[in-house]
């Protein structure tokens, strides 16, 4: 996926193993990896020391909402995907445009998702 090689990814997801997924997926197209954030602060800290190309971000973050997180990527402009469990008929209001992957996925899913993204 030449598009994504070389984009700064912020990943945000608190479950171990689906983000050590996400990032092995990332790292072999090329990507550096920004996180993985597993707290909305953290995320938000990530994003204050350099803006990503691109994010994934799962909605349910140990019982908070990366809502915010959503909310600071589109003010600055920057494009992301929501990886969740509850489908588009769990995306906040005002993100019912953004792309959503639903879990489990495949990691080329996401691959592919992210480079159009990046298109």
């Amino acid at each position: 996926m030449g598009r994504l090689a070389d984009r700064r990814v912020l990943v945000v997801e608190d479950e171990a193993l689906v983000a050590m997924l996400v990032e092995d997926a990332l790292l072999e197209v090329g990507c550096t990896i920004m996180g993985p954030a597993t707290t909305v602060a953290e995320a938000l800290k990530l994003i204050e020391k350099g803006l990503p190309d691109v994010a994934v971000l799962d909605l349910n973050l140990g019982g908070e909402t990366s809502t915010p997180v959503a909310d600071a990527l589109a003010a600055r402009g920057v494009p992301f995907i929501v990886a969740t469990g509850y489908g588009a008929a769990g995306l906040p209001p005002g993100y019912k445009d953004v792309p959503v992957l639903a879990k489990p996925y495949d990691p080329a899913e996401l691959t592919r998702a992210l480079d159009a993204l990046c298109a």
